[in-house]
């Protein structure tokens, strides 16, 4: 396997579709945390947390961990002992792998080639959420390049990682929000964006759900809300309390999904993974920390975060859960049992997660799988 710039080609002319996260994985890629913005206090508590997250998936996969000029030599020595994460030097502007690194795709044959879409800082000039996102629109290049895995040009189709989740079987499900926002693919229709993720990752039915979780920055990424966890199968993020807005949301989601099919028509089994019971805000010891930039979406005390038990992530044989502890103690324990009903053969790792939430996003914001393929599999 070696790298190559694949341009006016799509995955399916080869033969590649992408694969669901719950198969089996051959690495996970994650960014070491830097941003002011982003990361409170120099980002000393996200990195323990990344540590953390990153040491738990290297028991189970190869973790790749891309860290910026200035913080290699720091992230290679906060994680000398993890025997199983490779750091690589590579440049971003900001840690949200899922968003900014590669999506994957493999073929019959055993191989795996990877998808450049266009970034724009969740909107670009419309309502993206920072001025300069240059480093992160480069990441899927400079990480193929780096690993020898070919690269298909999808700009400039905007599209992140977090927005699409699929079952591997030709299923994927979004949210209104996101992809028909203005600040994506405006001069595309419905029906054009459907066939973009045709032709990209090989999807024949995609289900819209109307919104993501309440107040999500990234217009209602799908991956807060909704996630396979199985063909015809998935959670989604539920909240029983008629006056807190996430329960219309939740509410429309669940009549759409019981009253879809799959790609092979089969009808959507649907697990309730409630939210937080006491919605996660933004404190006055929070806002201390931040250091905006000029241009940058900035925060204010009281702000509702988009905390959700369905930002978890599936690595081979685990999944790494969020938790956000204090008064959401017993709404951590919940979700876990139902995880662990959900997902039988999988051991459930919660992990203290409200140091990633402050930054905008959660778990499986912050990780991007590799899937595993016989040939180039031990990437």
């Amino acid at each position: 396997m070696s790298f190559e710039y694949i341009k006016n080609k799509f995955p399916t002319d080869d033969g590649f579709c992408m694969p669901a996260e719950f198969s089996k994985h051959s690495a996970t890629v994650m960014i070491w945390p830097e941003r002011p913005g982003s990361w409170c206090y120099e980002a000393k508590f996200a990195e323990k947390v990344f540590a953390e997250i990153i040491g738990k998936i290297a028991e189970f996969e190869k973790v790749f961990v891309l860290a910026s000029d200035k913080k290699f030599a720091h992230a290679k020595a906060c994680l000398v002992c993890v025997k199983n994460a490779e750091v690589l030097n590579i440049n971003s502007d900001d840690a949200w792998a899922r968003d900014t690194a590669p999506t994957f795709v493999v073929n019959n044959n055993g191989e795996i080639r990877a998808i450049d879409w266009q970034f724009n800082a969740w909107g670009g000039e419309y309502d993206g959420l920072y001025a300069n996102w240059e480093n992160d629109d480069k990441i899927p290049y400079e990480l193929c390049k780096t690993l020898g895995v070919p690269l298909y040009d999808a700009h400039p189709f905007v599209l992140e990682g977090g927005s699409i989740h699929t079952d591997g079987e030709g299923t994927l499900i979004t949210t209104e929000e996101c992809l028909l926002s203005k600040g994506r693919n405006p001069q595309l229709t419905k029906a054009e964006i459907e066939e973009k993720l045709n032709k990209y990752l090989g999807i024949n039915k995609t289900i819209w759900l109307p919104k993501g979780i309440y107040n999500d920055e990234t217009n209602g990424h799908i991956d807060n809300i909704c996630a396979f966890v199985a063909p015809a199968e998935v959670v989604l993020a539920w909240c029983d309390d008629e006056n807190d807005p996430q329960y219309a949301i939740s509410k429309a989601c669940l009549d759409i999904l019981e009253n879809s099919t799959d790609n092979k028509g089969r009808k959507i089994k649907v697990h309730k993974l409630p939210v937080p019971k006491i919605p996660v805000t933004v404190t006055e010891n929070d806002i201390k920390g931040y250091i905006f930039e000029d241009g940058e979406d900035t925060r204010e005390v009281g702000e509702r975060l988009a905390a959700s038990y369905v930002n978890f992530y599936f690595c081979n044989g685990a999944v790494i859960l969020p938790q956000f502890g204090g008064e959401n103690a017993e709404s951590d324990r919940v979700a876990a049992e139902i995880l662990e009903r959900v997902c039988k053969d999988r051991k459930i790792i919660p992990i203290y997660a409200r140091d990633i939430i402050v930054g905008g996003g959660n778990i499986h914001c912050i990780t991007q799988q590799i899937p595993f393929a016989d040939k180039g599999g031990k990437i």
